[in-house]
């Protein structure tokens, strides 16, 4: 089993920034991809981005540029950089890791982002 716990959401202006951070424990030795989704009110959860053990990155179109994934292999720790945030930005953000192998999902419970017009 792994666990993810976020941390860093919180309420912010339009225009701000906010970084989020997901912490992975447990059976971690074989997580391969980590990423964060997001899930607005009345809305499916959607991809933000992800980034692979060994660092390779992928984001959803709308928000290359403003938001940037890193990881931290020796902490087991994904974070997220918003920069430029809009309303639309509003949701719950749900940390994601992938196990290799024979692919296995694990979620965090989610930290809610409120950007204010």
């Amino acid at each position: 089993q792994v666990q993810l716990v976020e941390s860093g959401g919180g309420l912010v202006q339009a225009g701000g920034s906010l970084r989020l951070s997901c912490a992975a424990s447990g059976s971690i030795f074989n997580l391969n991809a980590m990423g964060w989704y997001r899930q607005g009110s009345g809305k499916q959860r959607e991809l933000v981005a992800a980034i692979t053990r060994g660092g390779s990155t992928n984001y959803a179109d709308s928000l290359k540029g403003r938001f940037t994934i890193s990881r931290d292999n020796a902490k087991n720790t994904v974070y997220l950089q918003m920069t430029s945030l809009k309303p639309e930005d509003t949701a719950v953000y749900y940390c994601n890791a992938v196990t290799t192998g024979f692919p296995i999902n694990y979620w965090g419970k989610g930290t809610l982002v409120t950007v204010s017009s």
